[in-house]
C-alpha cells in the first residue's frame, strides 16, 4: 500500500465534453483555479439572390474532313464570341473550356462502324454579370452560333458574397452565443469572456441549375435567378465561471 503524504497528494479531475454543440468544461483540482470554459460550432446562413449567372455553351459540326468541320466551328465560334463582346461581356468572363476533333461513325448491326464525317467542338464558360438580364444574352448566344450552338447549362450563382457572408456571420455567431448560454444555464454558470474564435470554413452558396423559359410577351428566354443559401460556420470558446 502507498501512503499519502505531504508532498505526494491525489489530485481528482473531472471533465464533461459536449461536442457538437459542443462543449468542453475541464474541472481543475483544488489546489489550482478552476480553468472551465465551453465551445460550441454553430451555422449561420441567409438567402440571397444570385447576382451572376454562369452558362456553359457549345459549338459543334460534323462535316466531310477534320479540316473543314474544325473551320466551320471557327467560323461560328467567332459569332458566338463577337455577339458576347456586343452585349458588354468582358473579354475575361469567356473561357474555352475545350476544342476537340474526332472521326464520326454510324453502327448498324448489318455493316458494322461507318464513317460519316468529323465532328469538331468548341466548348465556352461565360460568366454574365448582370443576372437579371441574363436571358437576353443567352438568345444573343443562340442567334449568333444558329443550329450549330448547344447550350449544356445556366446556373445562377452568388458572384459576391461579401455582405450577405457578414450577415451570416452575424447569424452564426448569434446561435453560437444561444446554445452556450443554454448549456451555461443548465450547469448552472455564467458565460465569461470570449477566449477563442474560428470561422471553419469560407463562405459558401449553394448554385442550383436555372430554368430556361419564354416571356410571355415576347420571345425572349427568361432565366428563373431564385435563391440560394449563404453559408457561415463559427467556433467560438467561452470562459465559465
Amino acid at each position: 500500500m502507498k501512503l499519502i503524504t505531504k508532498r505526494n497528494i491525489a489530485v481528482l479531475s473531472v471533465s464533461l465534453a459536449l461536442v457538437g454543440g459542443v462543449a468542453s468544461m475541464p474541472v481543475a483540482s483544488a489546489a489550482t483555479t478552476p480553468s472551465r470554459y465551453v465551445t460550441i460550432t454553430a451555422d449561420g446562413s441567409v438567402k440571397v439572390v444570385p447576382d451572376a449567372v454562369r452558362m456553359n455553351a457549345t459549338v459543334t459540326v460534323i462535316a466531310g474532313s477534320s479540316k473543314e468541320a474544325q473551320g466551320q466551328v471557327s467560323t461560328s465560334s467567332a459569332a458566338v464570341r463577337a455577339a458576347l463582346v456586343a452585349a458588354k461581356i468582358d473579354k475575361k468572363d469567356i473561357a474555352t473550356q475545350s476544342i476537340t476533333v474526332y472521326p464520326e461513325y454510324n453502327y448498324t448491326q448489318g455493316s458494322g462502324s461507318k464513317l460519316i464525317g468529323y465532328r469538331s467542338s468548341q466548348t465556352f464558360a461565360i460568366i454574365i454579370r448582370n443576372a437579371a438580364n441574363a436571358g437576353d444574352f443567352v438568345d444573343s448566344v443562340v442567334a449568333a452560333g444558329g443550329d450549330n450552338l448547344q447550350i449544356n447549362g445556366v446556373t445562377p450563382f452568388v458572384l459576391d458574397s461579401t455582405k450577405a457572408a457578414e450577415s451570416a456571420r452575424a447569424v452564426a455567431v448569434k446561435n453560437a452565443k444561444s446554445k452556450a448560454a443554454s448549456y451555461a444555464n443548465l450547469l448552472s454558470v455564467k458565460l465569461g469572456k470570449v477566449t477563442y474564435i474560428v470561422e471553419n470554413y469560407a463562405p459558401a452558396s449553394y448554385p442550383v441549375q436555372s430554368i430556361l423559359g419564354k416571356a410571355e410577351d415576347a420571345m425572349s428566354t427568361v432565366v428563373d435567378l431564385g435563391q440560394q443559401d449563404v453559408t457561415v460556420s463559427v467556433t467560438v470558446r467561452w470562459a465559465l465561471r
